[in-house]
């Protein structure tokens, strides 16, 4: 993992094509590094939550290149590396498990991380998860905890409680998400430990409740 996070800091420093054409030697290597690592990771998964299965490499994760189309950054390489592995793979629509590695300095997300949920959701799938809340609030409320380094994030909220939950309920809070993630920042010593594989997936093991219940929800959207 060490060239992964020494090739994205120096493509921090030095996102331009002259540059990465380069260092593209150094890139593949990295990216196999990265792969290697997501195989295993995926298999591990799918060993504790068997919505996981037949995954690739490649359903998982992502092009280095950046769409600048529309963006006034016009940087041509991300400075991160993740993957998402979740049921149909990363655009499948369903809650996962997403590993990142991210550049020093880099402004994505602003460091390394793990997370486990969805983002960004299908209206119907966010109705859905709303409604398993408001009937089962205490499960939700019980599966963010048993995830006892992960926090829900509520960075992307309502200021109001939506249409048709109610605004009294001790659950008020959730029905406001937007997304429905948990999330976990780690270091570059969690990142470079001997024992990567096993602790991540110790991790993640613990985020299968709320995983579980949010994949129900979003199931149970998608069947209507």
């Amino acid at each position: 993992m060490e060239n992964i996070i020494q090739f994205l800091n120096e493509l921090q420093n030095n996102n331009h094509r002259e540059w990465f054409e380069d260092h593209r030697t150094e890139y593949k290597d990295a990216q196999a590094v990265f792969n290697n690592f997501v195989e295993k990771l995926i298999l591990g998964i799918a060993s504790f939550d068997p919505l996981i299965n037949n995954l690739s490499v490649k359903d998982c994760t992502y092009r280095i290149y950046r769409d600048i189309r529309f963006s006034n950054d016009k940087t041509p390489y991300k400075t991160h590396m993740g993957a998402f592995i979740a049921p149909n793979g990363k655009s499948g629509g369903y809650s996962g498990y997403y590993f990142h590695i991210e550049a020093q300095g880099a402004n994505y997300i602003g460091g390394h991380l793990l997370s486990t949920g969805i983002y960004c959701p299908d209206p119907k799938v966010v109705k859905s998860i709303r409604e398993e809340i408001m009937l089962n609030g205490e499960f939700f409320f019980e599966a963010v905890n048993i995830a006892r380094k992960f926090n829900l994030d509520s960075s992307s909220s309502l200021k109001k409680v939506p249409a048709g939950f109610p605004s009294d309920s001790k659950y008020a809070q959730y029905f406001k998400l937007k997304d429905y993630f948990l999330s976990q920042r780690v270091d570059d010593a969690f990142i470079l430990n001997d024992n990567l594989i096993n602790n991540t997936l110790a991790e993640f093991k613990s985020t299968l409740v709320f995983n579980n219940l949010i994949n129900k929800a979003a199931k149970y959207a998608y069947d209507l």
